[in-house]
């Protein structure tokens, strides 16, 4: 993101700012406000990959937050973060448990890791 500058104008509603940079406003509105609970839908899903790796691990990395991360980013250094990882197919609930756990049973979330790091 280039520098702009406390004065820059952005637009009704971001229209002139990127989707990420949006989307990076969004988590940081969501932080000062000190919610207990965020919930990111795809939060990275406009960013490039190092900088959804970046976005990802800062929001991990929070302590005294609940966080609920809806990806399909399957960084496994980022899977091992998570205390919980639930995955659904079809609105179904198919597995949970953590990164290790769900590596070894070879299910759903196995197959699609495979994949996606092939």
């Amino acid at each position: 993101m280039r520098e702009r500058g406390e004065d820059y104008l952005c637009g009704e509603n971001g229209v002139v700012l990127s989707g990420g940079e949006r989307q990076r406003i969004s988590i940081a509105r969501a932080m000062l406000r000190g919610t207990p609970v965020l919930l990111v839908d795809e939060a990275t899903a406009a960013l490039d990959a190092e900088t959804a790796y970046s976005v990802t691990k800062a929001i991990l990395d929070i302590s005294g937050i609940t966080s609920v991360t809806v990806t399909h980013r399957l960084e496994e250094s980022l899977l091992r973060k998570y205390d919980r990882i639930f995955v659904m197919k079809d609105g179904l609930l198919l597995e949970q448990g953590v990164f290790e756990d769900l590596m070894k049973k070879k299910g759903l979330l196995y197959s699609l890791y495979m994949m996606a790091n092939v």
